[in-house]
């Protein structure tokens, strides 16, 4: 039975026949964010994975939220996830996971709408649930994983 677990491990992680090290693991962060000593990493690349922490529909660069309700917040929310992809080198095209908390649930199909429009082609397996209290008062945080290539 041990035997088929590390089988299944190495599946994930990617372990080698040999005795070298595992995948190395980097915990990344803007400047801004190190500045703000935020209690997270923007991101963090995990092997061949890119784990993306939850993003909200704020404006770039201010604490003010992108107007135009729940599919406004989306599109600055899917936007500002493609710039974190983009900053760490990789983009929506490699996002095989998606998690998204709605404030409110009812206003899930508005979100769907712009959110698929980001991924046209390949969908992400998802899972969604209603949250209380996002970050800024948001509507909707999305967070992402990424298989790089």
């Amino acid at each position: 039975m041990r035997k088929y677990l590390l089988i299944v491990l190495c599946l994930v992680v990617g372990c080698t026949t040999t005795n070298a090290p595992g995948p190395r693991t980097e915990f990344l962060s803007t400047p801004e964010m190190k500045a703000a000593n935020l209690p997270f990493s923007d991101a963090v690349r995990a092997g061949k994975l890119l784990f993306l922490s939850g993003k909200i529909g704020n404006v770039p660069g201010t604490m003010a939220l992108a107007p135009g309700g729940i599919q406004g917040e989306t599109r600055q929310t899917m936007e500002n996830i493609r710039a974190a992809l983009q900053r760490y080198d990789a983009s929506l095209d490699q996002v095989v996971k998606c998690t998204v908390f709605l404030a409110d649930m009812a206003e899930w199909g508005k979100m769907n709408a712009v959110y698929t429009e980001f991924f046209p082609t390949n969908k992400p397996a998802r899972s969604a649930l209603g949250a209380s209290g996002l970050a800024l008062n948001a509507r909707v945080e999305i967070e992402c994983i990424a298989a790089l290539h």
